[in-house]
This record gives C-alpha cells, sequence and structure tokens, in this order.
C-alpha cells in the first residue's frame, strides 16, 4: 500500500497473528454489522467532540488501519475505540495473509481485527483482493489463464469468509502507473480485462458489500495516473461493470502535498457515479493545513463518505519518521487533529440518504459537484521544468534503512541529499537486492529493473533539491529474506 504518489506505499504494519477470546469470537456473527451501523446525519445536532463523532453529523465516518499486533497495545485501542468508527486490516486481510497455499485459507489474523472492530461499533473495510504485491507464494509459480484462476478462486474463498460482514471491499489495488496506463505486473499479464474480471467476481460472491477500486497519487485532477483511473471508472460505468467506489489513498510526503484541485478530483469521480474515500491518509509531520484542506474537501463533495488514517499514532505509522498522524506517539492529539475535528463539524453537506427525512421532503436531495470542465483525457497543464541550477553543482548522496520486515519481505526507504551549494537537477540511486528478491512495488521514484542491481530515479515532481535539502523514496521487496539491499550509491546529470 504507495498503498501513494509521491505517495508512498506502503506501510505495512505489523503481522502477528493473533485471536481473540472464544468467546468472543463465537459471539461475533454476522448479524454484528447491525451493531456498526452508521447513525443517520444530524447537521442541526451539537459539534461532535470525537473524530467519529464529528464525522458521523453528515453521514459519514472516520476510520483508521491497524495490525493484529495493536490488539494487545491498550493506548492504541483505547484511542481507537473512542474517536474511530471504521477499521482497516493493514496486512491481515492482504493475499498472502488469507490463502498462504494454494486453496488453503487462513483467516484467523483478519477475524482477531475484524472481531475487536465489530465488538467495538465499528464497521470494516477489506484491504485487499488483488495486488500486484503481497500476493500468495504460489501465485509467483502461475501465469496466463492459471494464474487468472487462481486471483478468482482467491477472490471467491476470502469473500465467501467474510460475506454480509464488510462495509467496503478494495477488489483491486494500484493497478496504474504513474504516466496513466496499466501498471506492468503478473496479473496485468493475464489480460487487460482482469479487473474488470476481479470486479464481476467480487459482485457475484458478495452482492451486498460496496466494491472498490483504490490508489495513491490519484489526487491531482491534472495529473496523468489520475486521468488513467478517470478513464477506467467511466468506461466501467458505462458498460455496467460493478463498481461502488474509487479510494484515494492520500499519502502526502515532501514531494506530494494537498492539491489545490484536490475538491474538482473528488468531484469528478463522484460525478460518475460511484463514491469516493480517502482510504490511507497521512501527512509529512501532521500539517495542519494540509490535514484541514483533506478534510474540508471531501465535506465538499456529498459522495465522498469517509476518511480513514493509515494508523493512529506517529509509532503506529509506517512512515513514523515523518511523524505523518493526528496523535503524536505519547498518544496526544496534535494540532491537526483539532483542525480535522473542526473541518468535520463545519461539513454543510450530507451523504446522500443518510438525512432523516422530514414528513414532507423540502427540497431535491444534492447531488455530487460535477466538474467544472469536462475531464481531459491526458493532463492539461505541462509539468514544471526543473529550474536551472544556482552556485555549484549538487553533490548527490542516498541513505538506506528497513522500516519494516515480514515473513515474505521488506519495505525500505532511501533519502536522497543535496550535499552540495548549488540545485540537484535529478538524481539516480543503484542498489542492488540480495539473491531470489523481488522488487514489488517502488513509490516517490521511477525504477529500471526488479531483480540484481536496479536504479530508480527521481519522479517528475522532486528530482529538484536546493542545497542541504533531501527527499525520500520508499520500495516493497518480496524475498524469502529480508537481507538489505547492497551497493546503495546516488548519482546526479
Amino acid at each position: 500500500m504507495k498503498d501513494v504518489p509521491a505517495q508512498p506505499r506502503r506501510r505495512t504494519g505489523g503481522r502477528t497473528r493473533l485471536l481473540l477470546g472464544g468467546v468472543l469470537a463465537a459471539a461475533i456473527t454476522v448479524s454484528s454489522v447491525a451493531v456498526a451501523t452508521l447513525a443517520h446525519a444530524d447537521l442541526s445536532g451539537p459539534p461532535g467532540t470525537t473524530l467519529k463523532a464529528a464525522a458521523e453529523r453528515s453521514g459519514r465516518y472516520f476510520g483508521a488501519a491497524m495490525g493484529g499486533d495493536r490488539l494487545n497495545d491498550n493506548g492504541f485501542l483505547t484511542i481507537a475505540n473512542r474517536e474511530f468508527d471504521m477499521m482497516t486490516a493493514v496486512n491481515e486481510m492482504k493475499p498472502d495473509a488469507t490463502e498462504p497455499n494454494q486453496g488453503q485459507f487462513n483467516f484467523s489474523a483478519g477475524d482477531a481485527i475484524y472481531n475487536w472492530a465489530v465488538s467495538h461499533g465499528m464497521r470494516v473495510r477489506g484491504h485487499t483482493l488483488a495486488w500486484h504485491a503481497q500476493q500468495p507464494r504460489f501465485w509467483a509459480n502461475l501465469s496466463g489463464s492459471a494464474l487468472r484462476s487462481a486471483m478468482i478462486s482467491h477472490i471467491n474463498g476470502v469473500m465467501a469468509h467474510y460475506k454480509g460482514k464488510l462495509a467496503y471491499w478494495d477488489v483491486v489495488n494500484e493497478a496504474f502507473a504513474e504516466n496513466g496506463s496499466r501498471r506492468s505486473s503478473n496479473l496485468q499479464a493475464t489480460g487487460n480485462d482482469w479487473i474488470e474480471v476481479a470486479f464481476r467476481t467480487a459482485k457475484a460472491a458478495d452482492p451486498g458489500v460496496k466494491l472498490c477500486y483504490n490508489d495513491y497519487n490519484i489526487e491531482n485532477w491534472t495529473y496523468a495516473k489520475t486521468q488513467g483511473v478517470y478513464n477506467m471508472i467511466s468506461d466501467f460505468k458505462a458498460r455496467g461493470v460493478p463498481i461502488d467506489c474509487v479510494g484515494l489513498q492520500t499519502h502526502f510526503t515532501g514531494g506530494s502535498s494537498l492539491p489545490g484541485n484536490f475538491q474538482q478530483t473528488l468531484s469528478s469521480f463522484a460525478a460518475l457515479g460511484v463514491d469516493v474515500a480517502l482510504t490511507e491518509a497521512d501527512v509529512t509531520n501532521a500539517a495542519t493545513n494540509q490535514y484541514q484542506g483533506l478534510t474540508q474537501a471531501c465535506m465538499n463533495v456529498p459522495r465522498c463518505v469517509g476518511i480513514t488514517t493509515w494508523g493512529i499514532r506517529d509509532s503506529d505509522s509506517w512512515r513514523g519518521s515523518e511523524n505523518p498522524l493526528l496523535f503524536d506517539r505519547n498518544s496526544n492529539p496534535k494540532a491537526a487533529y483539532t483542525a480535522v475535528l473542526n473541518a468535520l463539524n463545519a461539513a454543510s453537506t450530507t451523504v446522500p440518504g443518510t438525512t432523516t427525512p422530514p414528513s414532507t421532503p423540502t427540497s431535491t436531495p444534492p447531488s455530487s459537484t460535477p466538474p467544472t470542465s469536462t475531464p481531459p483525457s491526458t493532463p492539461t497543464s505541462t509539468p514544471p521544468s526543473t529550474p536551472p541550477s544556482t552556485g555549484e553543482p549538487g553533490a548527490c548522496t542516498a541513505t538506506y534503512r528497513t522500516v519494516n520486515s515480514w515473513g515474505g519481505g521488506y519495505q525500505g526507504e532511501v533519502t536522497v541529499a543535496n550535499n552540495g551549494s548549488g540545485t540537484l537537477n535529478g538524481w539516480t540511486v543503484r542498489l542492488t537486492l540480495a539473491a531470489g528478491q523481488t522488487l514489488a512495488n517502488v513509490w516517490n521514484g521511477v525504477n529500471t529493473g526488479t531483480t540484481g542491481t536496479i536504479s530508480v530515479r527521481n519522479a517528475s515532481y522532486n528530482g529538484s533539491l536546493g542545497a542541504n535539502a533531501s527527499t525520500t523514496f520508499g520500495f516493497l521487496v518480496n524475498a524469502s529474506t529480508n537481507t538489505a539491499p547492497g551497493v546503495v550509491s546516488c548519482t546526479s546529470p
């Protein structure tokens, strides 16, 4: 999970497989979904004093992501129970976790999170069914029709287990490249219709759950990737492919801040007849203006149904060193928390269908605000050119660190720094993966190669670094061993 366009990808939280006590697990059944039903919107009521209460005033939700390791973390659980009404499992419902061996499913880790969430009045978002990363290991030995069949069987198996229990499923995750084309992957190699097949399979497996496409770096309306996803959703809706919502991960970093046209992006997707949601929000240093802005944009679009932060405290975050969440490591709310709370309470629109109707309707339910212009098939503006260099040429250095690791791989991060007195106009980092390791995903950079020695060059937005400035890119590696990359070096033009 870029699980970002900058967005970073993801993140991977704890992967510990934990079960709640047998009594609790037995008591939580499909009927528990009713416990977590969202209250009707009521903008005339008093302001909410928690994130969930403030969001529910307009019929929306405010969610978080948790890994199984947080089930024994009282600090996390206390805040989660008080502030949130939607929960997403970080890794525990992904393909590698739920089907470790072909045809053999394991839902214990996902169920532990599900059971805790619904027992505390929350709904649950499923994440994810089909993705180019964190796949079942046996998929690596399949291709063509065999891999397509394995994907279909996986979707059917997982959705049968959770049928009637979840509010949303991220059916397909991160299937587009930055230039707006389909991402190259083993699933894409089975045929360009694989996403459509995944959604049709999911609809047949559980007709009641809302089916979503989820991606990062689709927040800027004029960005090529955003337009690529938009065109796919438009095509799906025109042809009757079952899709109910689009998830924008909303990972904002130093290289990917809140775009000025973010609300236009949300309203443009919504105008296609789908819900939109901010599914993995986190912001470098929890910038108050960006958190307030992304929340306000959602509140202004009637079909923006809710916001989820990827973790709760900075210590829970896959980007922990950037302190990107609403609560600090001591569980204290930050200034950004107050900004978000105020923006939620100031909502002037409600999600259609959540307002308790009066005895005599006084007006037509609000509809999504249409985009101000016809969506272009490609970006309408040319990305700004790299600023000219001043002073001495930049000196590029690269520093690697392992952010997280688990049984089937790890997440790495490289900091690229300019140690010169002039502007660094572009950079390329080279690193060598250990034998048996495969690069699964890169964010904030463009890679060449997936095994052995690979290179990652700057993205269009983070190639220019002033004196003493730095940027980061992240990546996921699938591997049986978590040996860190070797020979990390950086060069500039």
